[in-house]
């Protein structure tokens, strides 16, 4: 039997945990509708969520119908999956926004306004359980699984076991693969959607879908539903993937700037990067395997983790985001620092040096003439003393805007960046910023 072209793509990217029997046999049968589902715990998607974007970008280039649903219903209740506590329950105005926050970025990767048979599409479970009285879903779908049955699943015998530190599972949270598994029905039924794919976290609630559909469909060939995960990502040294020093790393460029997007992944390990240029970028086969054998050779210039950087930065954001951020990574080594860092746009040079410390110091002194004494203790206290200031300045360590300076040296508004910041280093490590207000 021929194994299916996107499994075995997926299978050698390493983005295949668990398969459901003959799975690969219905994608290699007829174009296959699929969904992925979304929560709406926030109002954009973390680099965490860009694992389940490609896989539906996969399905659609292998000429499958991907279904991107966001959980505006089971948003309510919170997935009890990998969790140990109960999660804060959003109320409707924040559910929405974060609805249409998500359907923004999601739009990005995925044209739902296409016109071929195979277009994306995308919908909100909201819509169809908005008016699913209790009662109805209590007869209709609740009476075809068995408590036994759902208590079998890991994400709720480890809740309530009290493993990890849990703290048992409320009857709201309980009900949960009830009605992920409903969708997966409802879609079926609506779209002939056969295939779920997710997490492998998510391999409980989406099996409890197949069943549904099988046991809402008694004796219909036709009712068959297969279910597909990817691994969880992890870090090779055991911490968390998506999260830097800063918090989560986001889709959007608000939240989480491009110049730090392209960082993260510019600062992976060898063995992480190795692991994520298969994940995360449409490069063949023979191109990765190229990339890795050049970096093993000389891993020093970091050959794969540019590769990777430019490729998911591109994809994210856009090929001049790209150019900018590669810019910007560069600026700290350049010959020309002080036109090169004006030629960035204000927020970009803020992005470069977050977390530098920072002191303001009024225009007037400035432009009136700011000694290196003051501009180093006094002004600043970016230094202990003024005789430690001076003591830096013999040593010949410190630059204005990466221009060394001598004491006698006065600051004026011709050191200006962006006509407010002036980036002093005191030897290669100490960087501080004087803000002109």
């Amino acid at each position: 039997m021929t194994t299916n072209p996107l499994v075995e793509e997926l299978k050698w990217r390493g983005m295949v945990h668990d398969m459901m029997p003959e799975t690969d046999v219905q994608l290699n049968k007829e174009m296959t509708t699929a969904y992925i589902g979304f929560d709406p715990t926030s109002d954009s998607l973390h680099i965490g969520s860009l694992v389940p974007i490609i896989l539906l970008v996969h399905l659609e280039k292998s000429g499958h119908k991907p279904v991107a649903l966001i959980g505006g219903a089971t948003g309510m209740i919170g997935d009890p999956s990998g969790k140990s506590d109960e999660r804060n329950l959003l109320d409707e105005k924040t559910l929405n926004h974060n609805v249409s926050g998500i359907k923004n970025v999601l739009s990005r990767f995925l044209d739902f306004n296409s016109t071929k048979e195979n277009a994306p599409v995308l919908v909100n479970n909201y819509d169809w359980m908005k008016n699913f009285s209790f009662i109805d879903f209590a007869r209709d779908v609740g009476k075809r699984i068995t408590v036994n049955y759902m208590m079998s699943k890991d994400s709720v015998k480890k809740r309530l076991s009290g493993d990890e530190g849990s703290v048992g599972m409320s009857f709201t949270e309980f009900t949960y693969q009830l009605i992920q598994g409903y969708d997966f029905y409802h879609l079926h039924k609506h779209l002939n959607c056969k295939l779920q794919m997710g997490g492998s976290d998510q391999w409980g609630n989406i099996t409890t879908g197949t069943e549904l559909v099988r046991r809402m469909n008694p004796g219909e060939e036709k009712a068959k539903a297969y279910a597909m995960t990817c691994p969880l990502i992890t870090k090779a040294d055991g911490s968390k993937f998506g999260k830097s020093e800063g918090g989560n790393i986001w889709l959007d460029a608000d939240k989480t700037s491009v110049y730090k997007f392209y960082q993260f992944w510019l600062n992976t390990s060898d063995e992480d990067a190795e692991k994520y240029i298969k994940i995360f970028t449409f490069l063949d086969k023979s191109t990765i395997d190229n990339l890795i054998e050049v970096h093993k050779a000389e891993p020093h210039l970091r050959q794969l983790q540019k590769r990777l950087a430019k490729e998911v930065t591109t994809f994210v954001h856009s090929k001049e985001d790209l150019e900018n951020a590669i810019k910007a990574s560069g600026i700290l080594f350049s010959k020309d620092f002080k036109n090169e860092i004006n030629a960035l746009n204000e927020s970009l040079f803020l992005d470069v040096f977050e977390g530098v410390q920072t002191t303001e110091v009024s225009r007037d002194k400035i432009e009136t003439g700011l000694d290196m004494i003051a501009a180093l203790s006094a002004e600043t206290n970016f230094l202990a003393s003024n005789g430690e200031a001076r003591r830096a300045l013999k040593e010949n360590s410190v630059a204005i805007n990466k221009e060394k300076v001598k004491e006698d040296y006065t600051i004026s508004k011709d050191d200006l960046i962006h006509n407010t910041y002036i980036l002093i280093n005191r030897g290669k490590k100490k960087s501080f910023i004087i803000k002109v207000v």
